[in-house]
Formats: structure tokens, C-alpha cells, sequence
């Protein structure tokens, strides 16, 4: 998970121990506030997003650190510079991290490899969410009490909707399987290929749902071409919501979850949304909480 000059880029391949430390570190939660001053984060965001560059930013200043954004509309790419070009820039400057979103599957890894601060993966193309994954491992431990260790042997993790596209995804199923939970994925097969990353794949979202431990849907991508896999949006309704019938037989304790942001009453109805079942508002609050327990450990503080 941790490369050697403490970039976080991937969940592929991160070791259970380096997960358990970040998730241990975010739920106790105790800062003192000055365990970063004097560094600088630059938060380099060419994709759009609220959650995760605020919950930067205010995890960034939590810990004394000075956050500063950046997006390719304010920035000298919108006159043709390269990627590579603006983040030497940036390192130039003396910022302390770069924290990147970006659309290319690669664009962090690449940016990591060609400078010398830390680099973390604020969510690359369809590949990789690290810290958001990270803090739905959180959310997950904290509401099924697993906190003790981190194991989530026997927890059974349902991720459903449009995985092919999903950073989220894949990177859940990397974190989550190295804790020790089940996943099953469910949707149509132009959205979840048979055997995707080696996990568990049904396409009967009712034959699965009362054994979940979590449920956790995910948002239509229609930006990267979705749509078209969607086919007639009442069929997907019918089949793939989380509809309040189908929140109403999940066991007790099972929690639904959404990264954000939502197609209200398509992947997920309101009422379950906002429902007590709904362990979406605590999701974003955990990313703040990861963020803050990642950047500290980037920074060296």
C-alpha cells in the first residue's frame, strides 16, 4: 500500500497490517492539531469532486498543514502544459505531498514515479480510490464492532451496480478482501463481467440481499459512457435499486452504504438513503477521519 517515500497509490496488493494500521489510527482519531505544521499539500483535482477535496483540505489544516488547491481549470493545463510539467512545477515550489485526481487510470502512479515528495491518489480513471476505500473499511468496522483488530472474517460485503467503471469498487474489493470479507457483486453483465477480480458475481440482487452484512451501491457513471450499459432505466429499477422493500430484508445490523455522489431513486431510493439502515453521512465523516490518519503518515508527522 505504502511505497517507500510513503506514496498511497493503490489498494492492489497492500498488506492487511499497513490497512489495519491507517483504520486504527483513523478511528481513535487523536490529534493534537500542530503534528503537521509547516507543510504544504498541494491538492491537484482535474476531475470534479466535493467530498474528497474538501475532506482533504480540512484533514490537511487538522493537522497543522497548509492546503492548497488546485484544479486544470485554474491551472496553466488549461493552456496546454502537461501533467508531468505542472507537478514539477508544484514539487518546485516546496510543497511538502500532492495529493491528485485525475481521469487516466495511471495519472497518480505516473505523477509518483517522477517526483520526489509523497504522492496519494485522491481517485484515478476506473481504477483506484484508496482512501475512499479505506473509509468504508472504517465504516464498516466501527458498525459491525470489528474495530478490535480489524478482521472482518465472516462479514459478507455486497457491492452492487456499475462496477465496471467503479475506482470505489475496485479498490473495496482489494482492502476488503484483505481484511477477510466475502464480496459478492451484483448487476447486469455489461456492468459486472462473470469472475470480475476474481470475486463472487450474481445478477439476482433479491437472492442475495438477506444474507449482506453490507450493502453498498454504487452510483451510475454516466460521464464515462454508463448509460449505455443501463439499458431501460425502469429495468434497472425493478432489478439492481436498493428499494425499501429490499432494505426491509436485510438482516438486522446489515448497513447500507454509498460512496457518493447518488442518482437518487435509481441505484438507491431516498427513503433508504436517509433511512436508519444508511451509513452514508458516516462515510463521508470517515473519509475525513482516513485522510487525516494518511496525510499524517505521508508528511511524517
Amino acid at each position: 500500500m505504502w511505497t517507500s517515500k510513503r506514496d498511497l497509490v493503490t489498494m492492489h496488493g497492500a498488506e492487511a497490517s499497513a490497512i489495519r494500521s491507517v483504520l486504527h489510527d483513523a478511528h481513535w482519531d487523536e490529534w493534537e492539531g500542530d503534528e503537521c505544521t509547516g507543510k504544504t499539500v498541494a491538492n491537484l483535482f482535474f476531475e470534479d469532486s466535493t467530498r474528497t477535496r474538501v475532506s482533504f483540505s480540512m484533514a490537511a489544516g487538522s493537522l497543522g498543514a497548509r492546503p492548497v488547491d488546485l484544479t486544470a481549470l485554474g491551472s496553466s493545463m488549461s493552456k496546454g502544459e502537461t501533467l508531468l510539467d505542472t507537478v514539477w512545477t508544484i514539487e518546485s515550489m516546496g510543497f511538502s505531498a500532492i495529493v491528485i485526481r485525475h481521469g487516466e487510470d495511471d495519472a497518480a502512479a505516473m505523477v509518483a514515479s517522477r517526483v520526489h515528495c509523497p504522492v496519494i491518489n485522491a481517485g484515478s480513471g476506473r481504477s483506484q480510490h484508496p482512501t475512499q476505500a479505506l473509509g468504508d473499511a472504517l465504516v464498516i468496522g466501527e458498525a459491525h464492532d470489528r474495530t478490535d483488530g480489524w478482521d472482518f472474517s465472516g462479514l459478507r460485503v455486497v457491492i452492487v451496480g456499475d462496477i465496471v467503471s467503479s475506482r470505489v469498487a475496485g479498490s473495496n474489493i482489494d482492502s476488503l478482501r484483505m481484511l477477510g470479507a466475502e464480496i459478492v457483486l451484483v448487476g447486469p453483465g455489461a456492468m459486472v463481467p462473470d469472475g470480475f477480480m476474481g470475486c463472487t458475481v450474481e445478477r439476482d440482487l433479491d437472492g442475495v440481499i438477506e444474507s449482506a452484512d453490507a450493502v453498498m451501491m454504487l452510483r451510475i457513471q454516466f460521464e464515462r459512457g454508463a448509460g449505455e450499459l443501463v439499458g431501460a432505466r425502469d429495468e434497472y429499477v425493478r432489478d439492481y435499486q436498493l428499494s425499501e422493500q429490499r432494505a426491509k430484508a436485510m438482516k438486522p445490523g446489515a448497513i447500507v452504504m454509498h460512496p457518493g455522489p447518488m442518482n437518487r431513486d435509481l441505484e438507491i431510493a431516498s427513503a433508504v438513503a436517509d433511512g436508519g439502515q444508511s451509513k452514508i453521512r458516516k462515510q463521508v465523516n470517515a473519509g475525513v477521519r482516513v485522510r487525516r490518519a494518511v496525510l499524517n503518515h505521508a508528511l511524517d508527522g
